[in-house]
C-alpha cells in the first residue's frame, strides 16, 4: 500500500511529505485508520533534540484519529468504526493488568520506536529505505496508520473526528492527573504551572470539578486563556510567587502540576502547596532537580505522572462526555493545517502561537 506521510530525515531537517510503503496490512489484532487529523505535541518536536538517540528516517505523531479501513479477524472493530489513537501497551504485564497501561514494562520498546516485535519494521520510502516504525503505536503524520486494535478507542461517529487526536495523549494527559491522579473534587485548591495544551487541559478538568485554580505562565496570551477557562492567572515572574499562591488559595495548594520541567518552578511549586500536598510533574526532565532546603517538608511529595495514569478507553470517552456537557472545551485550543503545511505548524506550535496544531491530510479539511 502506497500513501502519503511526513518523513523527518535528520533533527536539523524541515519534514517532507513524501509517498511512503506499507508492507503488509493488518495482523490479528491490528487495524488499518484512515487518519483524519492527528496532534503535534512537544513530544514529537522533542525527537529533534535528542539526535543520535532516536532513529531517523521516521514517521512521527502520535495524536491520530480516524476512520477503520480494514480489520484483522480478533480486534472487536469494524470497517467505518471512528476511533481515537493512543499509547501502546502490552496488555499483559503486571501494570497493565492493574489498569495502569501508561507504567506498562514495554512502555519504552512499544512507543519508542522498538514496536512490537511480531510487528517489526514495515515502512520503507519510495527507495525502498526503511523508515522507523510505529511512534507511540501510530506513526499518524500520515493518511493511514497501522495500529494495534488495543490501543484505539472507538468513539461516536457525529463526532468531529478530526479534532479527536489529542484526546490519545495531550488533552488526555492534563486532564487526566487531575481526575485520576490527583482526583481532584469540589473546593480543592490546585495550582498549575505552564499553560499549554497539557496545563490548559488540567485546567479546564479542574474547572469541571468544582476546584480552585491557579495558572503559572509567563505569557499573558496564555493566562488570559486560563482565565477564561476558570482559573486564577498568576504571571511567572511574580515576586514571591509560592506567598501569592499561598494567598489565593486559602493556606496552599493542595495540588500541583507541573508542565514546565523548570528547577525553579518547580521549587516553587512545592513551596506553594498546603502541608500533605501533592506536585505532579508531567514534563521530562534532562538534568538532576535541585531540591531546596525545606521544599519537602511537612509531608509534601513530588511524583512523575505518565499519561495522566490514564485508561484511555475509561477516559476518553469521559473527555467527550464533558466536551459534550461544554464543560471540556479542548476544541478552542486547536488550529488546524493541511498535513502539507507540517513545518509551518510545528513553527508556530514551538513558538508559542498555537497551543495545539493539528495536522490534516489532504481531502480532509
Amino acid at each position: 500500500m502506497r500513501f502519503g506521510a511526513a518523513v523527518l530525515r535528520s533533527p536539523e531537517g524541515r519534514y517532507a511529505v513524501e509517498e511512503v510503503i506499507l508492507a503488509h496490512g493488518p495482523a490479528d489484532d491490528e487495524v488499518l485508520v484512515r487518519i483524519a487529523g492527528c496532534g503535534v505535541c512537544r513530544t514529537d518536536l522533542a525527537v529533534r533534540r535528542s539526535a543520535g538517540r532516536s532513529p531517523l528516517p521516521a514517521v512521527l505523531g502520535h495524536e491520530g484519529a480516524g476512520v477503520v479501513v480494514e480489520t484483522g479477524p480478533h480486534t472487536g472493530l469494524n470497517t467505518g468504526d471512528h476511533v481515537v489513537l493512543t499509547f501502546d501497551s502490552c496488555g499483559h504485564c503486571r501494570n497493565c493488568q492493574a489498569a495502569a497501561p501508561a507504567y506498562c514494562d514495554s512502555f519504552a520498546s512499544l512507543n519508542l520506536f522498538g514496536g512490537r516485535k511480531e510487528a517489526p519494521a514495515r515502512f520503507t520510502d519510495a527507495a525502498g529505505i526503511e523508515l522507523a516504525p510505529r511512534w507511540f503505536g501510530q506513526s499518524s503524520f500520515a493518511e493511514y496508520a497501522l495500529v494495534a486494535a488495543r490501543n484505539t478507542v472507538r468513539v461516536d461517529p457525529s463526532l468531529p473526528i478530526e479534532l479527536l487526536g489529542p484526546l490519545g495523549c495531550g488533552f488526555l494527559t492534563g486532564a487526566g492527573s487531575v481526575l485520576n491522579s490527583f482526583g481532584v473534587g469540589p473546593g480543592d485548591t490546585i495550582a498549575v504551572f505552564g499553560t499549554g495544551a497539557v496545563g490548559l487541559s488540567a485546567v479546564m478538568a479542574a474547572a469541571a470539578c468544582g476546584a480552585v485554580i491557579v495558572a503559572v505562565d509567563r505569557h499573558v496570551e496564555r493566562l488570559a486563556l486560563a482565565e477564561r477557562f476558570g482559573a486564577i492567572p498568576l504571571h511567572a515572574s511574580s515576586g514571591d510567587l509560592p506567598g501569592r499562591i499561598q494567598q489565593l488559595t486559602d493556606g496552599g495548594a493542595q495540588y500541583a502540576l507541573d508542565t514546565t520541567a523548570s528547577a525553579p518552578l518547580i521549587n516553587d511549586a512545592l513551596r506553594a502547596l498546603r502541608p500533605t500536598g501533592h506536585l505532579g510533574l508531567v514534563a521530562r526532565l534532562h538534568t538532576a532537580l535541585p531540591l531546596e532546603p525545606g521544599a519537602l517538608d511537612r509531608g509534601r511529595r513530588i511524583s512523575h505522572i505518565c499519561e495522566g495514569d490514564a485508561v484511555p478507553g475509561l477516559l476518553i470517552p469521559r473527555l467527550i462526555g464533558l466536551w459534550r456537557a461544554g464543560r471540556f472545551p479542548f476544541d478552542e485550543l486547536i488550529r488546524t493545517y493541511p498535513l502539507a503545511d507540517i513545518n509551518e505548524a510545528e513553527r508556530d506550535f514551538d513558538a508559542g502561537r498555537v497551543v495545539k496544531p493539528v495536522l490534516v491530510p489532504e481531502g480532509r479539511t
